[in-house]
């Protein structure tokens, strides 16, 4: 077994891949302290000096040898002797290699990059070394001495990335470099080596004035903080950009940067894989055979189940040195029981994450999305697989432009037009051979135990019928019970094919669900249960606590069952707390659910919707806080539901970005079975984690359904679907709909006598009018609102609408009036203990300042709005005051300062996808000659 430590974050270790409990994390800090000095001793008093600092506890050593004794224990399982952290004469010591503990590896990658004869192995070393790094080192362990230490490293760490960075300056590089040398030379005023980098980079880049600028900065900090000039280095490039020099022009680069990261998407390859030489030789071949300049795609077709993923994964695993600049990969759901097929826009916008672009920088428009995929791969030598593939128009807006790139799709229909329009190449793979099925069990199970029943043998590999899937589930039966004899398992297979129906119409699906019914009835009763349970589970996959909900079961006892179903290969864990079925298993376990007592069925439906939803409604009020409109009271969950609540706001949207395609399953079936108040109060938990993470398409649909759930509930769940859909239609920019919709809901509010609807509603009408250029008529809503709001007594909606009404004073030239509401606005926020919540009326009051003339003013306001903005990580509106900011910098005369801010302003608009606003400040830049 191989075991990794890390300490270059939070302090972890796994055995094979997978994570290894332990402890608290003063327990970790145990262990994180003998990891520093790994192979040799530290004695107690030292260690209790690491861990506890000035404040040890009482009785600190009895619990360090607690701590170590636990340890130990944890750690037992991935060291073959059983002993790790091993006690010597006056203390402890870990045995370790330096391959097996970050910290160490990290310095060997750093020490061999600086001994290399060679620039592009130094810089390999380097990339590996950095890459090692996943956070603060020792996490947010606080104590004297990992205090110091992490800033040792961090230090050693910036070292290196400057070390990177000499190298890339070498070779050309400048423009990979240039946006961290900027954050650095911010965070670093008085290094000189960055300042000396960043000069480099922006002359390279033809920038030269900018350099100079660099310089007369660093120059100006290290007067006013150390009473020093630049040393000798720096002023000599300093000259050299003045005089022009030659010598210093950007180096003629072989071959294109990358500036972006290098994605390893590929999942790992199978364990044992048997046979498809001709297959794997056959994508190998397609690759030289196709005409020049065109883009490699091949297509692997064949039924489910025959081992198009596993081949695809295998070719790939083999073939990785032809793909440097990395592989992207993506499960496309086409033919999943229970999941719809995988928009192509949603695999789009994981596949440009992962090459760098930030989750806010994506563009909203698929279009805009593709062009920008194709840009990120262009020259690139990168490997796409797209699994599970239903139809053609889930893969072209995943192709790439270049030729340099290879795409590798599998799929159950042969997708012709592929071929067609894009000269994909065809591989149809069959079940295997007799001979290669035999090599597979004899691989699984050993020569030794196949050659003794050879009857059996092919007894199995007939009812198999060559299939991959199948033949793995049995071998997985007999490899977890060494001592059953083969010819009983293939008895089992006879018996079942006698009497059950196939899965799909063709023959080879007959086999699979003999295999699987024969799987089945091995289990346990409890896990048997438990399977039949997961075929009324939606999603595309799902985590232990709903599965334990699902179940009715405590979660430690849920993993037993959930661990004997991935023992016998019914289901998978790719990653861990994650569960997931293969397609034709997961018809196989809805049709046991079919045959479920329909009490019993019923209730384990009501368990998974409830805890989705109680769970759900946890996370938003983390995100939301308790003041959200039109709050909806969810009926108390079902026994043995089992909800969680988050911990903090970061756990909660976790949990919503693993859980969002089970909400969305989960919304679908409320639907099918007439919880229709589960329908839109699951829409409502989703209003914030979908508009924050720029998921406008899926909110749309969300509220779509809610609209047609609350049509059953009753004026108040109408109202809210109304709006948050007049809502969704002016982001959208279809405003006459937006209208429609929330007309609708102001009816409704009004019908009911609801204040505080009728408020929300008309506040979001201002919103609309002002974006269709109407000020006076949004005035006009946002007073009323402001009205209702007064009237319903809530200081927070008072106070947002207020800031609002001051806003379109604003706009409209009437600065007393906009001064005043916008300041009472803020004192109510300040005066109901919420300060952070006023900066959209910090940025207002900029603006009126602006206005006005009272230009310091308002560069003080909009400071204060842009810390508080970046706090929470709104860049929407970082964005807008970003641009006020700029034009009242260039009111004073401060160019350099209004270009700055404009650069960012449009750097962000251009992410949001917000063209307009855009090419306004794009335009005012022009004024400055910065176009």
């Amino acid at each position: 077994m191989r075991t990794q430590f890390a300490v270059l974050g939070e302090i972890e270790a796994r055995v094979d891949g997978r994570p290894v409990g332990l402890g608290h994390p003063r327990q970790r800090s145990v262990l994180a302290a003998l990891l520093v000095d790994a192979g040799r001793t530290v004695s107690v008093d030292r260690l209790g000096d690491r861990v506890w600092g000035e404040r040890p506890p009482q009785r600190w050593r009895p619990t360090l040898y607690s701590y170590v004794s636990r340890l130990r224990q944890a750690l037992e399982p991935a060291d073959g002797d059983g002993v790790r952290i091993r006690r010597e004469a006056g203390g402890y010591r870990l045995a370790g290699e330096a391959s097996e503990i970050d910290l160490h590896l990290f310095r060997e990658l750093v020490a061999r990059a600086r001994r290399s004869p060679d620039d592009e192995s130094a810089a390999d070393l380097l990339d590996q070394a950095l890459r090692l790094w996943r956070g603060p080192a020792f996490g947010a362990l606080d104590t004297p001495w990992f205090t110091a230490l992490r800033e040792t490293l961090h230090h050693e760490r910036f070292t290196a990335e400057l070390d990177r960075n000499d190298i890339a300056l070498r070779h050309g590089h400048h423009a990979r470099v240039l946006p961290g040398l900027t954050a650095h030379a911010t965070a670093h005023p008085l290094d000189e080596r960055v300042a000396g980098q960043l000069m480099l980079a922006l002359h390279h880049s033809g920038r030269p004035a900018d350099a100079l600028r660099q310089y007369r900065r660093t120059r100006r900090a290290l007067a006013e903080e150390l009473g020093i000039d630049p040393g000798p280095p720096l002023r000599e490039l300093q000259r050299r950009i003045l005089a022009a020099d030659a010598s210093l022009a950007a180096p003629v680069r072989a071959a294109p940067a990358n500036p972006t990261p290098v994605p390893r998407q590929l999942p790992a390859p199978p364990a044992l894989f048997t046979g498809r030489d001709e297959e794997l030789g056959q994508l190998t071949k397609s690759l030289a055979d196709r005409p020049e300049g065109t883009l490699a795609l091949s297509v692997i077709c064949g039924p489910g189940g025959v081992g198009k993923s596993w081949l695809a994964a295998q070719w790939a695993d083999r073939n990785l040195q032809r793909f440097p600049d990395g592989q992207l990969y993506a499960n496309l759901y086409g033919f999943d029981p229970s999941t719809p097929p995988l928009p192509p826009h949603v695999a789009l916008r994981g596949f440009l994450e992962a090459l760098g672009v930030a989750r806010d920088r994506v563009p909203t428009d698929p279009g805009a999305q593709s062009a920008l995929y194709r840009s990120l791969l262009a020259d690139r030598r990168v490997l796409v697989v797209l699994d599970d593939v239903r139809d053609a128009e889930q893969v072209r807006p995943l192709l790439p432009g270049s030729a340099s790139c290879t795409v590798l799709v599998t799929s159950r229909n042969r997708l012709t037009a592929l071929v067609a329009a894009h000269g994909a190449r065809l591989l149809p793979v069959d079940v295997l051979s007799p001979a290669e099925a035999h090599a597979l069990l004899e691989g699984r199970l050993g020569a030794e135990r196949t050659s003794a029943e050879p009857e059996a043998v092919a007894a199995i590999v007939e009812h198999c019928a060559g299939l991959p899937l199948a033949l793995g589930i049995v071998a997985a039966r007999a490899a977890l019970h060494p001592d059953f004899r083969l010819a009983v398992l293939a008895e089992e297979l006879v018996r079942a094919a006698d009497r059950l129906t196939a899965l799909d119409p063709g023959d080879v699906s007959v086999n699979v669900r003999a295999v699987l019914a024969a799987s089945h009835r091995a289990l346990t009763p409890d896990a048997a249960r438990l399977f039949s349970l997961l075929g009324l589970a939606q999603g595309p996959d799902l985590g232990l606590a709903a599965a334990a909900g699902l179940a009715g079961l405590p979660p430690a006892g849920t993993r037993v069952l959930l661990t004997e179903l991935e023992g016998a290969h019914l289901l998978r864990q790719p990653r861990p707390g994650r569960y997931r079925m293969h397609d034709l298993v997961r018809l196989y376990a809805a049709e046991l659910a079919d045959g479920l007592p329909a009490e019993q069925a019923a209730s384990a439906r009501a368990r998974l919707l409830d805890h989705y939803l109680h769970t759900a409604f946890a996370a938003n009020l983390l995100l939301d806080g308790p003041y959200t409109p039109f709050r909806p009271e969810p009926e108390p969950p079902a026994a043995g539901s089992r909800p969680v609540t988050p911990d903090d706001t970061a756990a909660a949207l976790r949990w919503f970005h693993d859980e969002h395609e089970c909400l969305l399953a989960a919304q679908s079936q409320a639907a099918a079975l007439g919880r229709h108040r589960v329908v839109w109060q699951l829409a409502w938990t989703l209003i914030s984690y979908q508009l924050g993470g720029h998921r406008l398409q899926e909110y749309g649909t969300v509220w779509r359904a809610a609209l047609a759930a609350a049509e059953h509930d009753g004026d108040g769940a109408r109202t809210l679907a109304h709006w948050r859909l007049g809502f969704a239609d002016a982001r959208a920019g279809d405003h006459p709909r937006a209208l429609d919709h929330l007309h609708r809901a102001l009816a409704l509010a009004e019908r009911g006598d609801d204040l505080a609807a009728q408020a929300h509603i008309y506040r979001t009408l201002g919103r609309v009018w002002e974006e269709r250029g109407d000020d006076e008529r949004a005035l006009d809503h946002a007073m009323h609102a402001l009205r209702l709001y007064q009237q319903v007594d809530h200081p927070l909606w008072q106070a947002n609408q207020l800031n609002a009404v001051g806003w379109m004073h604003a706009r409209l030239g009437r600065h007393t009036e906009a001064r005043a509401h916008c300041e009472r606005a803020l004192a109510l926020f300040r005066a109901e203990g919420l300060p952070a919540h006023g900066a959209s009326t910090l940025d207002s009051l900029g603006y009126i300042a602006h206005r006005t003339g009272r230009y310091r003013d308002a560069l003080d306001h909009y400071g204060q709005a842009l810390e508080l903005f970046r706090e929470v990580h709104d860049t929407a509106n970082e964005a807008d005051t970003l641009a006020h900011a700029g034009d009242t910098h260039r009111a004073l005369g401060q160019d350099g300062d209004a270009r700055g801010a404009w650069l960012r302003a449009l750097e962000l608009y251009r992410s949001q996808d917000r063209a307009a606003e855009a090419d306004d400040v794009r335009g005012r830049l022009e004024a400055l000659g910065d176009a």
